[in-house]
């Protein structure tokens, strides 16, 4: 059975989405990981900014998903090679954006609580600046196709 790369592509995105949705409303799964002292707490609270923002913009890369789609479709019929080059832009940085969030979501990881605390601190730290970074590339993408 043959599956082209834009069907396994979108059942990805609809799996993530449908698995962010489940997990989005109840961070309390990973907060029991956290520490309970006060310096946990911050951790927590980083912790939660950071998932408040992927919940924030993971629905919005379905959006760039079937953007890309359609200029995908609209590259087949166009004849002009500047035109097909345009496209091909635009689809290669909507992916590219939309990578971005795939790649960090499979490389975040909750902590558990036997983690020190200052090293927990630092990864979610640097973990809330980079979902950061996601959230502001796919805002751009979206902003540039006019959603």
């Amino acid at each position: 059975m043959k599956i082209s790369l834009t069907k396994l592509f979108l059942l990805l995105i609809l799996l993530l989405i449908n698995a962010c949705g489940q997990k989005s409303h109840n961070h309390s799964d990973h907060e029991m990981d956290m520490s309970a002292d006060s310096s946990g707490n911050t951790n927590q609270v980083l912790y939660n900014q950071v998932m408040d923002i992927h919940d924030e913009v993971m629905p919005k890369t379905e959006t760039l998903y079937n953007i890309s789609k359609e200029l995908k479709a609209t590259l087949k019929e166009v004849k002009s090679g500047e035109e097909k080059q345009q496209l091909q832009t635009r689809i290669a940085y909507l992916d590219s954006v939309n990578n971005m969030m795939m790649d960090w979501m499979h490389e975040f990881k909750p902590l558990p609580d036997t983690t020190n605390e200052e090293a927990a601190r630092a990864y979610y730290e640097t973990n809330l600046e980079k979902v950061k970074k996601v959230k502001e590339a796919i805002l751009m993408a979206l902003e540039k196709e006019g959603k």
